[in-house]
Parts: C-alpha cells; sequence; structure tokens
C-alpha cells in the first residue's frame, strides 16, 4: 500500500516519524509459554551454528586435548618413578602415596580448567540469546567484546560451583570414614551404620544441589547481559526465579534428559560396534599398525562424536537457562515492552550512543527482596463541609420545592388514508359442458307361449 492509505486517501503511515511494526527476532517479545521455553533452546541452535556449535566443538577439543596431554604426562612420570624402587626400598611407598597425590591434583587442576572453559561457553552462549532476542545474528568476535568483561566473573562462578560439590563431597566421605574408622577393631555395626548414613546424606543432598541449582540457574546470564558483581548476580537469580522454580527445573530436567538420552543411544551402538570390529580384525590387540590404526578408529572415532554431543548438550543446556532469564524479566519487569521500544527507536536511526542498553535494569522495575504487594481498593474521599464560625447561627434547613412537570402534549397523528385497489376484471368463464344421458336399457323380452308383450300403463286387459 502506498503512503497516502487505500483509495488515494492519507492513511496511518503517513504519520511523521512512522515506521513498520518490529519484526520479532528468535523469540517473541513477550513471556514465553513453557513450551516455547523447551524447543527455543534447539532453534538457538539452527539460528547460529557456525558459532555456537563450532565454538563449542572447538572449545571441547581443546578441553580434552589439553586435560588428556596433562593428566597421561604426570601420569608416566610418576609411575616410571616408582618403577625405579622395589616394594621392599624405604621410599617406595612415600613415593607412591605422593604419585598418587600428585595424579589427584592435576585431574582437579584440570577439572578446574574445564570449568573455565565452560564458563566461556556460558557466556558466549546468553549472549547471542540476548542478541537473537533484538533479531540480530553476531559474529564471535562480538560475543565475545560483549562478554569479555565478565569472563573473570563467570569463571569465579564455575570455581564456586566446583568447590560447592567438592565440599559436599569432602562432607560426606569424612562422615563415611569416621564411622568406618570408628567400628574398626569392634563389631561391624558401626561400619554399617555409617555406611548408612552416608547414603542417606547423600540422598539428602541431592534434592539441596538441585534447589541451589536452580534458583541460581540464571547468574551467567545476569553477568553477561547485566554486568554487575557476582554477589549482586546471586542475589539477582535469587529474587527472579522466585515464582518461577518449578518452571526452570521442568526445563533444566527436559533438556538434560532429552540430551543424555540422545548422547546414550548414539554412544552405546558406536561403542559396541567398535568393540566388535576390533576384536575381529585384531584379535591379540594394537600389536602392529594396522592394529593401531583399528583401535584409534574404533575407540577414538566414537569419542570424537560424543564429544560433539556433549558440545550440543552445553550451548542447549546454556541457551535454555538465557531464555528462562529473558522470560522471567519480561514477566516481573517489563523487558519485553523495553526491548520493544529500543527496537523501535534503532530502526528510526537512532544513534548507537543514545539508544543505550537494551538490558538495562530499571530500578524503578526491578525486582526487590519482597513480593510485591497487591493492590488494594482505594476508599473514595467524602465531601466535606466546613463548620460555621462560632456565634453563627447554623444553617437553616434547605427546602426544596417540589418538581412541577407540565404535562406532556403530543399531537395527534395522521395516518395516510386507505389505499383503494381498482377491481380486477376477471375474464368469463364458459359453463360446463353437459354430460349425455346414459343410454336406455333394452325392454324386457316376452313370455313364451303368453300373450305378447304389452308395455306397463297401456290399458290392455
Amino acid at each position: 500500500m502506498s503512503a497516502q492509505g487505500y483509495g488515494g486517501a492519507p492513511g496511518y503511515n503517513s504519520a511523521p516519524g512512522w515506521t513498520p511494526a518490529v519484526k520479532p527476532g528468535l523469540i517473541p517479545l513477550h513471556p514465553l509459554t513453557f513450551g516455547a521455553l523447551l524447543g527455543k533452546p534447539f532453534a538457538a541452535l539452527r539460528h547460529n551454528p557456525k558459532v555456537l556449535f563450532g565454538f563449542a566443538i572447538v572449545v571441547q577439543l581443546i578441553v580434552a586435548i589439553i586435560s588428556g596431554v596433562v593428566v597421561g604426562a604426570v601420569l608416566v612420570f610418576t609411575f616410571l618413578r616408582i618403577e625405579t624402587l622395589t616394594p621392599s626400598h624405604p621410599d617406595f611407598y612415600p613415593v607412591l602415596w605422593g604419585s598418587i597425590a600428585i595424579n589427584g591434583l592435576v585431574i582437579i587442576a584440570m577439572g578446574f580448567v574445564s570449568l573455565a572453559f565452560t564458563a566461556i561457553m556460558q557466556g558466549v552462549v546468553a549472549a547471542n540469546i540476548g542478541y537473537a532476542a533484538l533479531g540480530e545474528k553476531p559474529s564471535l568476535g562480538r560475543l565475545w567484546r560483549l562478554m569479555r568483561p565478565a569472563l573473570w566473573r563467570l569463571v569465579g562462578w564455575s570455581v564456586l560451583q566446583a568447590l560447592a560439590a567438592f565440599v559436599m563431597m569432602a562432607i560426606i566421605g569424612g562422615i563415611i570414614a569416621l564411622g568406618i574408622m570408628a567400628g574398626v577393631g569392634g563389631s561391624g555395626e558401626g561400619v554399617a551404620l555409617a555406611v548408612v548414613f552416608g547414603i542417606l546424606l547423600v540422598l539428602g543432598m541431592i534434592p539441596l544441589w538441585v534447589w541451589l541449582s536452580t534458583k541460581l540457574l540464571l547468574v551467567p546470564s545476569i553477568l553477561v547481559l547485566e554486568r554487575p558483581g557476582l554477589r549482586e548476580a546471586l542475589v539477582r537469580s535469587w529474587r527472579l526465579t522466585r515464582g518461577r522454580f518449578w518452571v526452570a527445573f521442568g526445563v533444566t530436567f527436559l533438556v538434560n534428559a532429552i540430551m543424555s538420552t540422545a548422547v546414550g543411544v548414539v554412544s552405546m551402538p558406536l561403542s559396541f560396534i567398535g568393540s566388535l570390529f576390533g576384536s575381529l580384525i585384531a584379535p591379540t590387540g594394537p600389536n602392529d599398525a594396522s592394529g593401531m590404526a583399528v583401535y584409534i578408529i574404533t575407540s577414538i572415532a566414537p569419542q570424537l562424536l560424543v564429544y560433539a554431543l556433549q558440545a550440543v548438550t552445553v550451548v542447549v543446556l546454556c541457551a535454555a537457562a538465557a531464555f528462562i532469564y529473558l522470560d522471567c524479566r519480561m514477566r516481573y519487569e517489563g523487558l519485553d515492552h523495553s526491548l520493544i521500544s529500543y527496537l523501535e527507536r534503532r530502526d528510526q536511526g537512532v544513534s548507537d550512543d543514545q539508544l543505550g542498553d537494551p538490558f538495562a535494569v530499571d530500578p524503578a522495575r526491578a525486582v526487590s527482596s519482597a513480593p510485591p504487594p497487591k493492590p488494594q481498593p482505594q476508599p473514595q474521599p467524602q465531601p466535606t463541609y466546613a463548620a460555621p464560625p462560632a456565634g453563627w447561627p447554623p444553617y437553616p434547613p434547605q427546602q426544596y420545592p417540589p418538581q412541577q412537570y407540565p404535562p406532556q402534549q403530543y399531537p395527534p397523528q395522521a395516518y395516510p388514508a386507505p389505499q383503494q385497489h381498482p377491481a380486477q376484471p376477471y375474464p368469463p368463464q364458459a359453463p360446463p359442458a353437459s354430460t349425455p344421458p346414459p343410454p336406455a336399457p333394452p325392454p324386457p323380452a316376452p313370455p313364451a307361449g303368453g300373450a305378447p308383450w304389452a308395455p306397463p300403463g297401456s290399458g290392455s286387459a
């Protein structure tokens, strides 16, 4: 349609400053349903696969290579040192326990390195979801510039999670160890009681861990898109998930179940087929070059596919957390209206300096520590009259005369005269044709042998 509207008349889009309606991005700019929260993380992977999937694969491979090289080198070095000693040597057991401790510390350190890379992945995905909500498909460099100010806070958050898990496992292991030590030398009741108590403690820790991880699910998205401190991000996530706990838990649980099932369905047949072909082609193991090639193909190829699926899992889980963050802010803080206003001003040509940050938190609408109070009906103000000064007589009662309404005179209604319809001439109708009389019956026959027959009444004797 032209700028003049239909039929050449001025239309609504001829007003100055008019812009077309905002085009929706990856998500509609309104609070999301449960189905949208469950399906949009997989759509995010298709929205920008070159950045998300490619970057996730590279990160997983880097972590796997670094961890394998470092742990393998330390393991080989320590056990080569043990082989130089005999069990009867006085330094054998100290070297053995020292080697085990060094390998454990290296594995823990590599776990923290993996957490750091996972934190980077969480930040990149959160930044990509923020751009996708605005209808953009950014490059990896642009996502890195948005995520870089919150990098160390993301790493600190990942390390804090790992330390919390380590402390919980240490508490459980310490309690079980104390029970076993108390039961040594006596009856086995102390050991059994310690084991049972440890199992119950583990079962009790699982709901606590699920509850805390769900309440703090939004921390990476908050760190990247709002750039607060780590403590403020923890408080913000705790408040934003108020009233949306079961939705967040349901989405993350189903996404985990879907991706875990996919990894199991793909990895188990591949591992079985790989081991089957490996044992058929090289029954004695990788003794020669061909056996080594078969071992690499049958063992490493399925593992690479598992790494790829794990990368997809990390991307989908991080995207689900980012979508839950957007949904909570749309419901509680009106983020959808802020994003629509931002897109309208951007489409009108407003510069980036004047646009500002679309995800900035408005203190007037930010969720607080207490739930918002329900609106109460306001009482209607009653009119007040000023009292007369002292010494003045009171106001006389107002006498209102009765209202006299004049009778309503309605003019007579003139009805039109009835219409006279002229008589309709009908054509003369001919009388009906007379039917011929029926034929006379034949005269009866004369009796045989008698006088001749005469009609009755003839007077003959």
